[in-house]
């Protein structure tokens, strides 16, 4: 199999997912009163707008930095008089891309919460935590303005950062948490909800936990995690498939102790750590920037610990994933983006080259042959077909498989968003059409950076339907109400505009075949 996190770098400056810059906030209305919230550890003071409410930049636990780095999270120290949450705190360590301009903060444990207007203590609303996504590597929290849905769902929604690529997920076999500190990061924001989202008027009883890529699988990993139960009582899983596995690398996974160890020994000799008496004492003095250009273009947790003790996958396969209700889907064409940045790389895909292709980039080059009469490739339609390839493989499929999975123990809602025309997440124009590609859905719920991205009417009605369905499963474990067209359990929903309904005849993704690879 090709080396795909080194033609993920490689792509790293030319078909990157990159969100615009956040905005410079708007200034308040003359007559607002700035809101408080009064938590546990001092008050707040947010930003009133005309219908919500904003607190960015919430400590939920102390700044992993010196003794700290690579422990688990620690409750935030308490503060006198009333503190400023009018402004996004800074990113977590990652090189400049989705954040344009990286990060090397590592205080960096904040969250943020919008809220409607009428959210009170007293009138308590319905929480959704946000995972946001970025291969464990990149993203932050403040890059998702929740405002329409939080107004439009009348929801609390609470935006989450936590530790990335090795200041996250280094292993080694004698650190406590090893391979999992940004999943502890992850619950840690889910105990700040659990004991303070009253205080912005959030209902701590009734929780979903969201998000997408790497953040849905953020969700699959706290699913698995025995020290998440009762954390959250909803779960939503975007394009983050629990089934996922390291030959279909395209989609986040969770690493074997072996392996996760081999990738944390590689970067702490690449760090001048490795004969170091004090290996750990060693590495908590290297300066962030040398750790992130030694660490991987993608970071995976590590599985077989105490906070994550199984895969997700056989979590979820064998019945002990948590039994709580489930909305997750993926998007019809997932694998696009990644088929063009392989294409601007460099690599050919045409009919004569194509078995090689398949053989380098599939999850089982043994079985070529099979999945080339799959995907014929003729004429000059390459980049679609190859885009089939890796969204079927890495995406459809293991979608389909998880929910196939949780449906057997636990009620769970299962969509397709398949938007054709969506706004391409990508800075350059790519080779081909990308359809609806990895991170599509993403503006139809969010406005991302602060930005909102050009919708048409149509798309504007079909993000105010996903919006409708997600907040109805998050107020209740069912999606159904609102005038919007009826979702049954029993059929994969797609989410178009125009054309909401159950997928017929069938995603037709060769799932028969992908299900029998590795």
């Amino acid at each position: 199999m090709a080396d795909v996190r080194a033609v993920a770098a490689a792509l790293a400056g030319a078909l990157a997912l990159l969100l615009p810059a956040p905005a410079p906030a708007a200034p308040e209305p003359a007559a607002a009163v700035a809101p408080v919230a009064h938590t546990r550890a001092g008050a707040l003071r947010g930003s009133a707008h005309e219908d919500y409410r904003v607190f960015e930049g919430v400590p939920y636990a102390a700044a992993p930095v010196g003794a700290l780095r690579w422990a688990a999270p620690r409750p935030p120290a308490a503060w006198p008089g009333i503190r400023d949450a009018r402004r996004p705190a800074s990113a977590c360590p990652q090189p400049a891309g989705e954040v344009p301009s990286g990060s090397t903060d590592e205080g960096c444990l904040y969250l943020n919460v919008t809220a409607p207007s009428d959210a009170t203590p007293g009138r308590p609303k319905p929480v959704i935590v946000w995972l946001h996504g970025g291969g464990f590597t990149s993203g932050a929290g403040s890059s998702y303005d929740a405002h329409r849905m939080a107004v439009g769902g009348d929801v609390v929604v609470v935006s989450v950062n936590y530790r990335l690529g090795a200041l996250g997920f280094l292993a080694r076999a004698r650190l406590p948490g090893s391979g999992t500190f940004g999943l502890a990061d992850q619950q840690a924001a889910l105990r700040y909800v659990r004991d303070d989202i009253g205080a912005f008027g959030g209902d701590p009883t009734r929780v979903t936990l969201a998000g997408e890529s790497a953040g849905g699988y953020g969700v699959c990993a706290q699913l698995a995690s025995p020290s998440a139960a009762g954390l959250f009582q909803r779960a939503i899983i975007e394009s983050g498939p629990c089934a996922g596995g390291p030959a279909r690398p395209f989609a986040p996974f969770a690493l074997a102790p072996s392996a996760a160890e081999a990738a944390g020994t590689k970067l702490t000799a690449a760090v001048g750590c490795g004969q170091a008496a004090d290996e750990l004492g060693c590495l908590r003095r290297v300066p962030v920037p040398k750790l992130l250009a030694a660490q991987g273009a993608d970071q995976e947790p590590e599985y077989g610990t105490a906070p994550l003790p199984r895969d997700p996958a056989d979590a979820v396969a064998s019945g002990r994933a948590a039994r709580v209700d489930v909305l997750i889907g993926a998007n019809h064409d997932e694998g696009t983006v990644w088929a063009a940045g392989i294409m601007a790389a460099g690599v050919a895909v045409t009919p004569a080259t194509w078995p090689d292709v398949v053989r380098d980039f599939g999850p089982d080059p043994a079985r070529t042959s099979e999945v080339v009469r799959a995907y014929p490739l003729r004429g000059a339609e390459g980049g679609p077909v190859f885009g089939a390839l890796i969204g079927d493989a890495d995406y459809a499929c293991p979608t389909l498989r998880t929910g196939a999975l949780l449906a057997a123990h636990q009620r769970v809602w299962r969509y397709e968003f398949a938007d054709p025309d969506a706004p391409r997440p990508t800075p350059a124009p790519p080779p081909f059409p990308l359809g609806a590609t990895h991170t599509t859905e993403l503006p139809y719920l969010f406005d991302l950076g602060g930005t909102p991205r050009e919708l048409t009417e149509r798309q504007h009605r079909l993000a105010a339907t996903m919006i409708g369905y997600w907040t109805r499963f998050a107020r209740s474990g069912d999606p159904n109400g609102g005038g919007a067209p009826h979702w049954s359990r029993a059929a994969v929903q797609s989410l178009a505009p125009g054309r909401t309904g159950p997928v017929r005849p069938g995603p037709g993704h060769h799932c028969a075949l992908w299900a029998t690879m590795p």
